[in-house]
């Protein structure tokens, strides 16, 4: 089976800058290139953070603003403590190392979109810088980047689950089971002999690239998922009584 990998999805053109870049220059290659966020880099092109256009208005919000008439002092629930990256240093700083979130939350280029997807969705982020086998920044790859696999058309889809599942793994022969694919929705109709091939069935086609669900509609011969019971057997040596 194919899956997609985060090299193949990658942005390898990536603006990223040093630990000693001026805030305003940083702020002018997001404006410049249109982006929201870049990777902090050092001389060795090992990741060390990420800034964003969030940690920019960190600083922007801590310059006072001018008078403004009294009103009543708003209260905020118990639990409020503001962000937690809201340090002095980090609303002070004048450079990329000062303002950058660290450590980097980073994937490699050979993981799959599904490991990436996962990473993104756990730190809640919504880019990952992409660094090779030593750790060195290769790429950048988004949110909208790793969609792009759930584009295949159900044509190509249908014909992985048959090609690659059904007859490359289970060993069936293609016109065991009715494969439909509509807006990458996978409905699986058949009979297979043993129970236990089913949720393996479900499982690698559930893993192919664009596969947004798959239905079960299917059946099977013989139930393995019991315990067999052993046939009693007769003691050698006694006499019926």
């Amino acid at each position: 089976m194919r899956q997609s990998k985060v090299g193949n999805l990658m942005t390898p053109d990536v603006v990223s800058v040093r630990p000693a870049t001026p805030f305003k220059e940083v702020t002018r290659l997001l404006a410049e290139h249109d982006i929201s966020g870049l990777p902090v880099v050092d001389d060795d092109d090992k990741v060390l953070g990420v800034i964003s256009e969030s940690d920019l208005m960190l600083r922007q919000a801590a310059v006072p603003a001018g008078p403004a008439p009294p009103r009543r002092r708003e209260r905020r629930p118990w639990w409020y403590g503001g962000r937690r990256d809201e340090t002095p240093e980090r609303v002070a700083a004048r450079t990329a190392g000062g303002l950058m979130s660290r450590p980097a939350i980073v994937v490699h280029a050979a993981d799959s979109v599904a490991e990436a997807a996962r990473t993104m969705a756990r730190h809640r982020v919504e880019r990952l810088p992409v660094v090779d086998e030593e750790e060195r920044l290769v790429g950048i790859v988004t949110r909208r980047d790793l969609l792009q696999v759930f584009l295949r058309p159900d044509s190509d889809i249908r014909r992985e689950v048959v090609a690659d599942v059904v007859v490359g793994t289970m060993w069936l022969t293609p016109d065991t089971l009715d494969v439909h694919v509509l807006d990458g929705v996978v409905t699986l109709r058949g009979q297979l002999e043993l129970r236990s091939e089913i949720p393996v069935l479900l499982r690698l086609t559930q893993q192919i690239d664009g596969v947004v669900s798959v239905v079960d509609g299917l059946t099977y011969r013989v139930d393995d998922s019991r315990p067999v019971r052993p046939p009693e057997q007769t003691l050698l040596g006694l006499a019926d009584q």
